[in-house]
């Protein structure tokens, strides 16, 4: 009876892991997705906008979800408390902190720390032409993790259901 147990708790064990190794790959391409929205909308706020940089922040937050929220209000909550430091250390901060929570890779956030050195610290054209081009960049990084979702999404949940049972065989 407890080898059956264990057998199952096994089996389930297994299958749970291969079904989160196939969630972060369905999540990862709607981040970018979503990243995407908020550089656009920060974007809107340095071209038409007056608001400082951590009340834009904050405000793009509201219309974010999850962990990229997260990271929005801490970056704005970094801005605001942490004098003395640059925009570049509280956004690198609020990154740093947060970045677990979040699906994305590492090639995401270096797009982000590359465009945290430019936020608040030169020209307004400037600003706007590195937010295009991180824009331009997380797009090709979106359609990569698509193809990489429709690759590996199914092979991981296989594998984890398939690994498990190999165990359970094993150890029985």
């Amino acid at each position: 009876m407890i080898k059956w147990a264990g057998a199952i708790f096994i089996l389930i064990a297994s299958t749970w892991a291969g079904f989160l190794l196939a969630g972060n790959l369905r999540e990862r391409p709607r981040q970018i997705r979503e990243l995407r929205s908020c550089l656009a909308l920060l974007q809107t706020e340095i071209n038409y906008g007056v608001r400082p940089l951590a009340d834009a922040l904050s405000r793009i937050a509201e219309t974010a979800g999850g962990a990229l929220a997260r990271i929005l209000e801490k970056g704005s909550k970094n801005l605001l408390s942490m004098d003395g430091e640059s925009t570049y250390q509280c956004l690198h901060r609020a990154i740093e902190e947060e970045w677990r929570h979040t699906a994305l890779s590492k090639t995401e956030k270096e797009i982000l720390l590359k465009l945290c050195h430019v936020l608040g610290n030169s020209s307004r054209a400037d600003q706007l032409h590195h937010l295009q081009l991180a824009a331009t960049r997380l797009e090709m990084e979106e359609s990569k993790a698509r193809s990489e979702q429709e690759r590996y999404e199914k092979m991981y949940k296989t594998m984890g259901i398939l690994t498990g049972a190999l165990l359970v065989i094993l150890l029985i």
